[in-house]
């Protein structure tokens, strides 16, 4: 059960909702960035297309006891997680590799917390839903996302399991319909088919593809 109001806690959010971010992948980094465009360079050579933009997502979500943020990042950047909400922690690459802090990603259930970035969204906030029972729903699944391997391929999907494929994931499991949910024009979202599989509703509906 999340604490809804403790003394000392910010004033209690009054309205319930479920916000996404578009994020550009990379956004206030190079490294991330030029990786990204060599990834799908790469890809879009395989598939016959042009290179699209590719976002990264995270969430808002709002209960009266308080506000979330939820998102997944990579690398972790310190041993101190309690004080970003972290709840899960999963292997990248090579699950033998998941040891050494640097080759691990963590997911976040933030109370108060903040999006780094959120300066660069696009199209964001996206309302995906105001239903109380969908956000309460969301926010007590987050300790339970599988720490899958970050970049294995999730074969009913075809597509790999990253921090899009978290957000996909708990949007499923609250019961909103993320594969209904579209990019930016020009955009797209690895991990995000793979995401809608894990979460149990099959490989016709994940392969929808998550293009404009």
């Amino acid at each position: 059960m999340l604490d809804r109001s403790r003394h000392g806690d910010p004033p209690a959010v009054a309205r319930s909702g479920i916000d996404l971010y578009w994020l550009p992948l990379g956004a206030g980094g190079r490294f991330v960035a030029w990786n990204g465009r060599r990834y799908e360079a790469v890809v879009a050579r395989r598939d016959g297309r042009a290179p699209a933009a590719l976002y990264h997502t995270a969430l808002e979500v709002r209960i009266p006891g308080g506000r979330y943020v939820v998102e997944n990042a990579w690398p972790i950047p310190d041993a101190a997680g309690a004080r970003r909400g972290v709840v899960v922690e999963g292997p990248v690459g090579w699950p033998v590799l998941g040891r050494f802090r640097v080759f691990r990603y963590e997911i976040r259930r933030w109370r108060d917390g903040r999006i780094p970035d959120v300066r660069f969204a696009v199209a964001s906030p996206q309302p995906v839903g105001d239903d109380p029972e969908q956000a309460h729903r969301l926010l007590a699944e987050v300790p339970a996302v599988p720490p899958r391997t970050w970049g294995r391929i999730e074969p009913a999907s075809g597509d790999m399991w990253n921090s899009n494929s978290v957000i996909a994931w708990l949007l499923t499991r609250a019961g909103i319909a993320a594969e209904e949910l579209r990019p930016p024009p020009g955009g797209r979202a690895p991990g995000w088919r793979a995401g809608i599989e894990v979460a149990g509703l099959g490989a016709g509906r994940a392969r929808l593809a998550l293009t404009t």
